[in-house]
């Protein structure tokens, strides 16, 4: 009898659905020999502008220099402060390291696992030059409330959106999409993302002119002109050919997201009528949000136990995030202690990712809740 697996991401069926037009796309550059920036990836930057409705889209290296770009390109320096979440991948917090800004982070909500926007106003200081809200796992943080009070004191708004593409909220009659709420909005386009590429990829975008012609000169090493420097920059450039297969991608984008939220409505569903939910949370969709479950991430009792019980089986899923960002021995320096953070701490524990991606069928969803009603004892 075949063993029976089941990863937690299958990039192979998603490659499957666009095989030919992704070959078409590569080989079109390919003929070219145009490899970097160029119009493909021009191209690819007017769409992505359009589709998430800013005023300029510039590509990059991938999601991290994103975020460095964007904190260089505003300014934030040494002796400057920056409030994001301990609840996040590395890179949220050692990228306003690396432009020598102090991270100072406030704990996140319990049920979405976002950063909690009523701790963000107390926690500003006369060093604080911006905030940088993460939407986690696919869905938007609640800006709303705090945007106007943020820009009264001067503190300008990065948006970590690098697991959020094509996510937005509803505030009133109005669709702000992620990433295009604040001063700058970043993303990556890992391959493991909604949008990914072959490679490494990011993309920042901003409503300001004079902030993206900064960002477009920081990319290539500050340069205006050939070899003409105005400023010191890094070499941070989107290639020719994850642009032309992000092209490809982003096409399909919307219809691959509503398969992943009809991917997370039947992991609810399941989870009532296994008899679940007095062991494991499912993630919270904010109301007014539009989630794209880059991940589906719950909370569940034993955690750590039903992971390798899962694994056992053949399922593979993921611990996002193990440790809480304060709690990394690199950030000793900033004086956190254990209990400073009490929720990312506890979701640091208890938060596991079950298996998602639009190809996955019901059948395979349903072993997977079986398999956790069996462990837990609820067959």
């Amino acid at each position: 009898m075949k063993e029976r697996n089941l990863p937690s991401l299958d990039l192979k069926r998603n490659y499957a659905r666009i095989k030919d037009e992704i070959k078409e796309a590569v080989n079109s550059v390919l003929e070219s020999q145009y490899f970097i920036m160029g119009p493909e990836v021009k191209a690819f930057e007017n769409e992505v502008a359009s589709y998430l409705e800013v005023e300029h889209a510039i590509g990059c290296a991938s999601g991290t220099d994103a975020l460095v770009l964007a904190l260089m390109a505003l300014g934030i320096k040494e002796g400057d402060e920056v409030i994001t979440t301990p609840y996040s991948f590395f890179a949220t917090a050692s990228c306003i390291t690396r432009v020598g800004a102090r991270p100072v982070f406030v704990d996140v909500d319990p049920q979405t696992y976002i950063m909690d926007m009523d701790q963000v106003m107390e926690k500003t200081s006369d060093k604080t030059r911006a905030v940088l809200p993460v939407h986690i796992f696919g869905q938007m943080a609640p800006l709303e409330n705090c945007m106007k009070k943020l820009a009264s004191k001067g503190i300008d708004v990065i948006e970590d959106a690098a697991q959020a593409f094509g996510s937005w909220r509803r505030v009133g009659n109005t669709i702000i999409r992620a990433g295009s709420w604040g001063k700058a909005g970043c993303y990556s386009f890992f391959p493991t993302k909604n949008l990914g590429a072959f490679g490494d990829g990011g993309m920042i975008v901003s409503p300001d002119d004079d902030l993206a012609q900064r960002l477009y000169r920081l990319r290539v090493h500050g340069e205006g002109k050939t070899y003409y420097h105005e400023e010191v920059g890094l070499n941070s450039r989107l290639d020719a050919i994850q642009a032309a297969v992000l092209r490809v991608k982003l096409r399909h984008l919307d219809v691959w997201t509503e398969e992943r939220r009809l991917v997370a409505d039947r992991y609810n569903t399941l989870f009532g009528e296994y008899g679940l939910l007095d062991l494991v949370k499912p993630p919270v969709e904010l109301d007014g949000n539009y989630h794209i479950y880059h991940q589906y991430v719950c909370t569940a009792e034993k955690r750590n136990d039903l992971q390798a019980f899962l694994a056992g089986k053949g399922i593979t899923t993921r611990i996002y995030y193990p440790l809480s960002l304060h709690q990394q021995h690199c950030f000793e320096y900033l004086g956190y202690r254990t209990g400073d953070f009490p929720v990312s701490e506890e979701l640091a524990s208890k938060t596991i990712a079950l298996p998602i991606f639009p190809e996955i069928t019901p059948e395979e969803q349903e072993w997977v809740i079986s398999s956790m009603a069996e462990f837990y004892g609820k067959e």
